[in-house]
């Protein structure tokens, strides 16, 4: 089965652990094995992952360093998705048998200048703030600041991903029997000018978003989307909270999640299965593998 892993910024660093380069070593090498787990039992799988917490930390970096002028979002989360991509594909190889190859790719994703998302920021990056923190970033740099997990974060432009730059080349890699990174970060977002010319933007794709994408576009079976928690829940945080276990596109969709977390693994879920997708799943990064059998997590499909 052909499986493309979204790997989310919490299943890399777990919430409010430090950005130490020793933490996200530590927690790729969890998730390296649990893909890894995947391709043992012979499924043909192509990696993307998030980069939010990276992302924010490079940005707070380089907001520290005045000489040189700052880098935009899109510079910044080429240089954390290379960075990512480094740490996956080195412990995914420690891993897998001799002559089984991998490649990073660092992968631009065309967005829309006129998406709504640049006049409402809702994707979260970089470390987590109390309240008093927040509001005093919120005030000093001119950030948007929003709740995360209960505690704040900035939030950031998200644009619907329309097209991907690089899908090519990963279709002709997959189809060598090439284990491909790819769309880190949600990839690389780009907009094309009123010359015809392409240029980034400030903004962060929601990598959940990019990955359904990219799984339609090169045909993959399943789309699993593995984070921190056991799956999708009705009423979260709440007396009456319920994991939803098995539930079809349409069904998933007339219910309210949150933006800057569920609602767009659901929306993305949902977008999969509706194009063509055999399944999507939702649910911890130790249980890929049961996932993708039905055993565990949420499972959206149409059956």
């Amino acid at each position: 089965m052909r499986v493309v892993v979204a790997l989310g910024g919490n299943a890399l660093l777990k919430r409010g652990q430090p950005l130490s380069a020793e933490n996200q070593r530590a927690n790729v090498k969890i998730a390296a094995k649990a893909v890894f787990g995947l391709i043992e039992a012979g499924h043909e799988v192509i990696i993307s992952h998030g980069n939010g917490p990276q992302v924010g930390l490079l940005a707070l970096q380089n907001a520290a360093y005045k000489d040189g002028g700052s880098f935009p979002l899109d510079v910044l989360s080429a240089e954390s998705v290379g960075m990512i991509g480094y740490l996956i594909e080195q412990e995914l190889g420690n891993l897998l048998p001799d002559g089984k190859l991998t490649a990073t790719l660092l992968t631009q994703i065309e967005v829309d200048p006129d998406d709504p998302a640049f006049g409402e920021p809702s994707k979260p990056i970089g470390p987590v703030y109390s309240e008093e923190e927040a509001l005093r970033f919120a005030a000093d740099r001119g950030w948007v600041i929003g709740p995360d997990g209960g505690k704040f974060r900035r939030m950031v432009a998200s644009p619907i991903p329309k097209r991907i730059f690089e899908i090519d080349v990963i279709q002709i890699l997959v189809d060598q029997g090439v284990t491909v990174i790819c769309a880190g970060g949600g990839g690389i977002p780009v907009i094309r000018r009123a010359d015809g010319n392409f240029t980034g933007i400030e903004a962060v794709i929601d990598k959940d978003r990019a990955s359904a994408l990219l799984a339609n576009q090169i045909g993959a079976h399943a789309l699993l989307m593995l984070t921190d928690v056991d799956g999708v829940y009705l009423d979260w945080d709440t007396a009456k909270q319920t994991l939803i276990s098995r539930i079809t596109p349409a069904n998933i969709r007339k219910e309210t999640f949150a933006s800057g977390s569920m609602g767009p693994k659901v929306e993305a879920a949902a977008t999969f299965v509706a194009h063509g997708g055999t399944m999507a799943g939702i649910g911890r990064l130790e249980e890929a593998k049961l996932i993708l059998e039905g055993r565990s997590g949420t499972i959206v499909a149409t059956v």
